[in-house]
This record gives structure tokens, C-alpha cells and sequence, in this order.
């Protein structure tokens, strides 16, 4: 072999040196980069560590706070954890008993929450299931569940959760309620019945003592004083009274009561049919001054509630010239009719009376006290209100709104 001279030593040392040294340099480089990932790694997992704390507090802090119960729970149903509302509820703390879902179900009810578990194990979830319970001191509620399964990461069922809400007191209110009405319907049937009975008992000795009275003053018109025929006729206006008293009652005790099917009522021939069926003096004009609309109900009781607001502003109207104008307008679902006279009006004391049976503001020799509570009870009927305007002197507006229907 030849001689390798030194400087080709020399420079081949040098190539090495600096490719060592740029080897370092990539080394402490890369180095750098992973102290740096690391260090950002570090922040990112301390980030997830504080979030995750964080997260973890807030679910712990909602889970005791829930104004629901909550139950955790294998699927064997033996029970894990409970909130402090679970624990109130069913008496039973699990971190100091072992507890199996089994013995918080009423026994009647086992085979209906065995098939709804099973639907809940199946499914995936239960919604609206209903049941009763029984708590530690052998209390009974009724409870509404909605419950979920919770799965791992390989998508097998693990455990179970519910929300509980206790709804004894909405159920027993519920019931409370329809026996009420239940009992409201028998003595709304018992007390029509009997007005029926009462009239046709008062009517038959009323048509006798005005046939009799009648008998009386016509037999003995030319013996008896001027005094003694006034008192005769007296008598006769207090048993036409009673007469009509009766009737009213006889309305107003059926007016909710064996309605015929509803139909479409025009309401202008309505008015217009009772403003030529009863008197209204020359001096006296009633004023239309909307189109009333078609509304689904019964004739005769539109007929009712008009023609008692429309009766009585003519018959106690003290003005040389009576008026009663009437209008009409829509309001959202609801009709809204206006009837305003120029009458005595009502005074304020007796706004609300007005409306209640046997109760008048008027003369109560001519007023049985009934009319306007009827036109009450055929407006809330058909889910409206009523109200009274009015001064002394000032003329009254009675305003009251019907529901709109559409069948």
C-alpha cells in the first residue's frame, strides 16, 4: 500500500470534527423540542387534571343538589350511590346499608318493574314509568322514573341511573279532585232535580191563589174600596214575581245542564228575533253598530244571555230618549260585545253583586234577582268573562267576551 499523506489525514479529520459537531447541534436541537413538547405536554396535562377536578366538582355538586332523587346502580340492581333527595325520599342511605332496587318496589307492582328494567336493559332507557314505592318505614309514595343505562368504552352496559320524582301529593290531589266533581255532578243532578220538583210544587198553589184573588176582586169590585183593590193587585204583582222567580231558577239551575249539540248561531238574528219579540216604547232605540259574528253553541242560550242585558236596559231606563248601543270586536281568540245604555246606571257597591243570584240594584219588585246571574254562568259556559261599567246617573255598559270555537 502507498503512503497516506497527512495532510488528506488532516482533512478528513476536519470533515469528521465538523460532522460530529453537526450532528450535536441536530441532538441538542431535537433535544430542545422535546424538553419543550414535554414541558407543553406537562402544562396540557395539568390543564385536564384541574378541568376534569373541576368538571368532577360540578357533577358532585349537581348530583347532591338535585331537587330529584337520583339512584345509581349495578345491573343486578343492587345500589351504589343515592343524592341526599334519594336518601330523604326512601329512607336509606347505601354507604351504611347494602341495598337491592328490589325492596324499594311495592310487591304488587314487581312484575310491571321487572319488565320495564328489562325494556330499560334492552333499550338503552325507560321514560315516564310510574310505580309505587316503598320506603324504609314502610311509607308508600307513587314515583315517576326516568332512567338510563351507562356503558364502557366496549359498549357493554355497566350500570344503571334513574331520576326519581315523588308525585304522591299530585296524584292524590288528582284524585281528591275528580271525586270532587264526581260529588259536584250528583248534587248539581240532585239539586236540579229538585227544582224541578219545587217548582211544579210552588207553580200548581200559585195558579190557584191568582185564579182565586182574581175570582175575588171581580165578584166583589163594587164592594170594596179603592185601598182594598190596590192591595188585591199587589198581590197579584208578588205571585207574578214568584211566578218568574221560579222560572229563573228553573233556568239557572239548568243552564250547564242537557245543552243540545252545538251549532253555528248567527248572533245578528239572534239580537234581531229579540228585538221584535219583546216591547221596546217609541222612546226607546237600540243601535247596531257591528256585524255580531256566528259562534258554535245553543241557540236558546245566546238568546238568554242577550235578552236579559237588552230586557233590562229598556225596562229601567228613566230618560225621555233610552238608548242601548251594542258593538262588537275581536280580541285574540275571544269575541269581545259592548252593551251600553243611557239607563240609571248601577252603583259601584253593587258592580260585583250584580252578577249573583237572587242579588239586584234595581227596583226589587220588578227584579227577581236572577237575570244577570245567569248571563254569568252562559258566558263562563263558553269560556268568557263579564263585567259591569257604570255610574249613578251615568248610564251602564256591560262588556263580556265569548270564546271563539271551531267546531
Amino acid at each position: 500500500m502507498g503512503e497516506i499523506k497527512p495532510d488528506i489525514l488532516q482533512r478528513a479529520l476536519q470533515r469528521e470534527k465538523a460532522a460530529r459537531k453537526q450532528a450535536e447541534g441536530i441532538l441538542e436541537d431535537k433535544s430542545r423540542e422535546l424538553y419543550n413538547v414535554a414541558q407543553e405536554l406537562k402544562t396540557v396535562n395539568e390543564q385536564l387534571e384541574s378541568v376534569l377536578a373541576k368538571k368532577s366538582s360540578e357533577l358532585q355538586g349537581m348530583f347532591h343538589n338535585l331537587v330529584d332523587a337520583y339512584v345509581l346502580m349495578k345491573v343486578n340492581g343492587d345500589i351504589l350511590e343515592m343524592n341526599d333527595a334519594a336518601k330523604e325520599l326512601f329512607g336509606y342511605d347505601p354507604k351504611n346499608e347494602k341495598l337491592n332496587v328490589i325492596s324499594l318496589i311495592h310487591k304488587e307492582d314487581i312484575n310491571y318493574a321487572m319488565n320495564s328494567f328489562q325494556e330499560l336493559v334492552t333499550e338503552g332507557f325507560f321514560t315516564d314509568y310510574v310505580a309505587r314505592a316503598v320506603t324504609k318505614d314502610n311509607g308508600v309514595r307513587i314515583v315517576h322514573i326516568n332512567g338510563s343505562v351507562i356503558k364502557d368504552k366496549n359498549n357493554e352496559v355497566i350500570a344503571a341511573q334513574g331520576i326519581v320524582r315523588d308525585i304522591t301529593s299530585q296524584i292524590e290531589a288528582q284524585q281528591l279532585k275528580e271525586e270532587l266533581l264526581r260529588n259536584l255532578e250528583q248534587s248539581n243532578k240532585e239539586l236540579n232535580d229538585f227544582a224541578h220538583v219545587v217548582s211544579h210544587d210552588l207553580k200548581s198553589p200559585l195558579r190557584s191563589m191568582n185564579a182565586l184573588i182574581t175570582w175575588l176582586k171581580e165578584d166583589y169590585e163594587d164592594k170594596l174600596d179603592e185601598g182594598a183593590m190596590k192591595s188585591f193587585d199587589s198581590l197579584l204583582n208578588k205571585i207574578e214575581k214568584m211566578d218568574h222567580m221560579i222560572d229563573g231558577i228553573l233556568s239557572y239551575s239548568s243552564i250547564d245542564k242537557n245543552e243540545k249539540e252545538k251549532q253555528k248561531v248567527n248572533l245578528n238574528k239572534i239580537v234581531s228575533d229579540i228585538l221584535e219579540m219583546i216591547f221596546i216604547p217609541e222612546t226607546f232605540s237600540v243601535n247596531i253598530h257591528d256585524m255580531l259574528p256566528v259562534v258554535m253553541g245553543d241557540k236558546f242560550r245566546f238568546q238568554q244571555l242577550f235578552q236579559n242585558i237588552i230586557s233590562n236596559a229598556i225596562k229601567y231606563n228613566d230618560k225621555e230618549k233610552g238608548v242601548l248601543d251594542i258593538k262588537c270586536r275581536e280580541i285574540g281568540g275571544f269575541w269581545e260585545f259592548t252593551l251600553a245604555d243611557n239607563g240609571p246606571g248601577i252603583p259601584k257597591a253593587y258592580h260585583r253583586k250584580i252578577f249573583e243570584i237572587f242579588q239586584t240594584a234595581q227596583d226589587k219588585t220588578k227584579s227577581t234577582g236572577i237575570g244577570l246571574s245567569i248571563v254569568k254562568k252562559i258566558v263562563n259556559m263558553y269560556g268568557g268573562e263579564v263585567q259591569v261599567s257604570s255610574e249613578e246617573n251615568k248610564g251602564t255598559t256591560f262588556l263580556f267576551t265569548l270564546k271563539k270555537t271551531s267546531k
